[in-house]
């Protein structure tokens, strides 16, 4: 789990053999380094880097487009090299035009991200469960798309193409901009914020056989929280689940410091807490150890 001395894992290739094995794979989300180890330990095959809960941690502010891309690369990087499974990665718009698509692919490339969406949000970009958001022209995109299949290195980089068109447009604008993606280049297509379970469907049976296709389970967003067999019923390949670690820990430190404020200690607390050493133990210190004793003198 994100070893020190870990070799190449190829997780990029790891990351298309997934996708292609059937069933949809399932990608919990990831705020920091922790919470990525954390997902992997639970025995999960892939690692998504939340742009809401990135922007969270590191500001405390909501998903608005506040931070740049190279804040967002670095909390990549960062969660890359803490876990072996593959990691895909919120991209928002690129942070630009088609030009600073090309920079942003080629840094969250050279940070090890496994695949990365792009959104056609006009920037500054927003959460695309939140109201208020607005679309570039579908034919920018296409562009902003081709910018990014020629700044990739590796192929294996997956690239996925997320409109947010159906909350400005409608659903028909959002399903033919997905088409649009799809000739432009993108590798997976990620039609963001349907509202209802027949929207879902349609989308997942106008775009069948186009491109493997993101369904976003977002915790208390727009889009109903129907079933995992049911998303893999209407053919999805990738299911995120981006914000629930992000909630479940500001529910538990919340409850941590009620409880301190209360008595002055956290005593009454400390039984649904990792124990010290249990914790250590999460984070690698048996690790640490083990290079200690490798490389002592």
């Amino acid at each position: 789990m994100g070893e020190l001395l870990s070799g190449p894992t190829e997780p990029r290739a790891r990351l298309r053999a997934l996708l292609a094995g059937g069933g949809p794979v399932v990608a919990p989300g990831a705020y920091d380094a922790l919470s990525a180890r954390l997902v992997e330990q639970a025995g999960f095959d892939v690692v998504y880097m939340t742009g809401f809960g990135t922007t969270a941690s590191l500001i405390g502010r909501p998903d608005v487009g506040l931070l740049t891309g190279s804040e967002m690369v670095d909390n990549a990087r960062r969660i890359v090299a803490a876990v072996d499974v593959p990691v895909i990665a919120d991209a928002d718009t690129g942070y630009g035009n088609a030009i600073n698509v090309v920079r942003t692919v080629q840094l969250y490339e050279q940070a090890g991200v496994a695949g990365l969406h792009l959104e056609d949000q006009v920037n500054p970009k927003k959460c695309g469960h939140m109201s208020g958001k607005a679309v570039i022209d579908a034919d920018e995109m296409a562009g902003k798309i081709r910018a990014a299949v020629a700044a990739r290195r590796d192929p294996d980089l997956l690239l996925i193409a997320l409109t947010d068109a159906a909350a400005v447009e409608g659903l028909d604008a959002a399903i033919a901009r997905a088409r649009v993606y799809a000739d432009a280049g993108a590798d997976v297509l990620f039609v963001e914020a349907p509202t209802s379970e027949a929207d879902i469907a349609r989308v997942a049976t106008e775009l069948s056989g186009v491109a493997p296709l993101v369904f976003n389970w977002a915790e208390g967003g727009r889009t109903p929280a129907i079933p995992l067999d049911r998303i893999a019923e209407l053919g999805f390949s990738l299911v995120l689940y981006p914000i629930g670690t992000l909630l479940a820990a500001t529910a538990g430190i919340r409850s941590l410091l009620e409880t301190l404020r209360a008595d002055g200690t956290p005593v009454a607390a400390m039984p649904g807490l990792p124990t010290f050493g249990g914790f250590t133990d999460l984070i690698g210190l048996p690790e640490i150890h083990d290079l200690e004793t490798r490389f002592r003198p």
